[in-house]
């Protein structure tokens, strides 16, 4: 029998009168590539916790590996990068893997958790004179130079720039290509349709959707319009067929299930309209309409 790589069973976990957790059952494959999305206070967090052991459910089970989350078989298996981390200071990165790596019975060798983090040219410098975004790599290298199992990231790309993030995606990329584990939770949706496998949504401390990406973004009906246009206001676009609009600067994207027809009046109205597009809705949008459709029927 296969043995899961992580398991919820009816957990529930309680803090006072709220119930950040009310009977999850969820279980995760050994190799799959996990997102976990979700709005704040929705309950992400604490399901990872229960799932290191970090806390005990009040009710129902974490398994790992078939273990308790506490058990030292189960946790030697793991890697974990946490929203609030800490390291020495003083200590350069490189010392600091090497050290990180001799809690593990089996690690990787520290130069490719290194690369793996594309922290090759810090690779000699203290702790404390990283970036943010630069700290947020070294605890992706601590979380994989064990060389683990399953690795568990906590909003991993917080305080990356663009390109930072790209190289840091390409490194949890080609961690996942080796057949590991990976369970993501982030704000950051175009980064779990880039690298998950399957989504967990997760509100009010209830698994409301668990599919693949694509089947997630086609729960939602009609198409996304996006233009450029400096002459367009909002105001302009009153009364046209659609059932969302996000204006950034000079950016429209509109949602329609009527897109041709949407299209029609636009032009009819004689807008100066650049980089059209039209597509299926993406994953924001998908998550957007997945979590207020929950509140709307938590509130009824």
């Amino acid at each position: 029998m296969t043995i899961l790589a992580v398991e919820l069973i009816g957990a529930r976990k309680q803090f006072g009168s709220l119930e950040a957790v009310r009977g999850v059952d969820l279980a995760i494959q050994q190799g799959e590539v996990v997102a976990m999305l979700g709005p704040n206070g929705a309950g992400k967090t604490t399901c990872i916790n229960l799932m290191l052991g970090m806390r005990k459910p009040t009710a129902g089970q974490a398994r790992l590996f078939g273990l308790d989350p506490s058990d030292r078989r189960a946790r030697s298996r793991c890697g974990v990068m946490l929203q609030e981390s800490g390291v020495i200071g003083a200590l350069k990165v490189r010392e600091l893997v090497d050290l990180f790596r001799s809690y593990y019975p089996h690690p990787m060798p520290a130069e490719r958790a290194i690369a793996l983090a594309g922290l090759q040219e810090q690779a000699g410098q203290a702790a404390s004179k990283l970036s943010g975004g630069q700290r947020q790599r070294l605890y992706f290298a601590l979380a994989v130079c064990g060389d683990p199992e399953v690795i568990f990231l906590d909003e991993p790309s917080v305080g990356m720039d663009v390109e930072a993030r790209r190289a840091f995606l390409a490194g949890i990329g080609e961690f996942a290509a080796s057949g590991k584990t990976i369970v993501l939770t982030t704000h950051y949706l175009e980064e779990a349709d880039e690298l998950a496998q399957r989504i967990i949504v997760i509100d009010r401390g209830l698994v409301i959707a668990d599919a693949s990406p694509t089947e997630i973004k086609s729960r939602v009906a009609g198409k996304r319009i996006s233009f450029v246009s400096r002459d367009v206001t909002e105001a302009v676009l009153s009364g046209l067929d659609v059932k969302s609009m996000d204006i950034k600067g000079e950016r429209f994207r509109l949602l329609s299930n009527e897109p041709e027809a949407v299209l029609r009046e636009l032009f009819r109205r004689g807008l100066d309209i650049r980089e059209l597009e039209v597509a299926g809705a993406d994953l924001e949008e998908a998550f957007i309409s997945l979590t207020s459709h929950a509140q709307e029927k938590t509130t009824v």
